[in-house]
């Protein structure tokens, strides 16, 4: 099944569950940003793939805004190359608006995931040959003051239906990019994937610090520290390029 397949499944699965307070406000990428989330699967998700990096869900600066995991804006338009139409989420929060490839705001942890790739392997291509990223769960939650709300935090009756869709989808990626590594980015990840691929996959599981900035440990240099816990796992990375490219 190819990745765009699997990502209209889980967008009409997803769509289909219920959230309730304190939870006001649900955006879903995979359907208002399917375009450039499309375009990023097509043109990067091809073929076998030695690692793939889990995330946990959108960010409201990153992928809520531009459909694709960690999408910082800038790199996703700029290093990356992936743009498109991004619509208004069914119900949008006042304080929260979708303003796709306009948005002006940062995704931290974005800029620090891509911007790492950009300077590690220099061009898009040369990262995607062997690695890969997505999100374990495609939905983005809200409270009433717009403030983000993660999805482990939901209660166990609305987890178990969203985390049971999201681990099937997950087990479908990994079928279809048969890497040797899943790593999660961050332990919530980990733990995900665990949980979603058990032993049938053949993929081994490990995790990697998160980037969020909300993380006194990741402020004090992400991309060397997740350099040296890839590399201790035994996943060989290429000299820096250090720029652009």
């Amino acid at each position: 099944m190819k990745l765009t397949s699997i990502s209209r499944r889980l967008c009409r699965e997803v769509n289909a569950l219920v959230f309730q307070a304190p939870v006001t406000h649900v955006y879903n990428p995979l359907e208002y940003a399917r375009i450039p989330h499309e375009r990023y699967l097509e043109r990067y998700g091809q073929g076998q793939k030695q690692v793939l990096l889990v995330g946990m869900n959108p960010g409201p600066f990153g992928m809520a805004q531009t459909g694709v995991p960690f999408g910082d804006v800038a790199l996703v338009r700029d290093w990356l190359g992936v743009q498109g139409q991004v619509n208004a989420p069914r119900v949008e929060h006042p304080k929260r608006p979708i303003a796709g490839f306009e948005c002006s705001r940062s995704e931290v942890s974005g800029s620090r995931l891509w911007g790492w790739a950009r300077d590690r392997f220099g061009k898009p291509e040369q990262f995607f040959r062997r690695f890969f990223v997505v999100n374990y769960c495609p939905l983005c939650f809200m409270l009433e003051g717009g403030k983000n709300f993660t999805p482990d935090k939901l209660p166990l009756v609305e987890r178990g239906p969203l985390f049971d869709c999201c681990d099937r989808a997950l087990a479908a990626t990994v079928s279809e990019l048969r890497p040797e590594w899943v790593i999660g980015v961050g332990a919530f990840a980990k733990k995900a994937a665990e949980r979603a691929l058990g032993t049938e996959h053949g993929a081994r599981i490990d995790s990697i610090l998160h980037p969020s900035p909300a993380s006194p440990v990741a402020n004090r240099g992400w991309a060397l520290q997740a350099e040296q816990q890839l590399q201790s796992l035994g996943i060989e990375l290429p000299r820096a390029v250090g720029g652009p490219g």
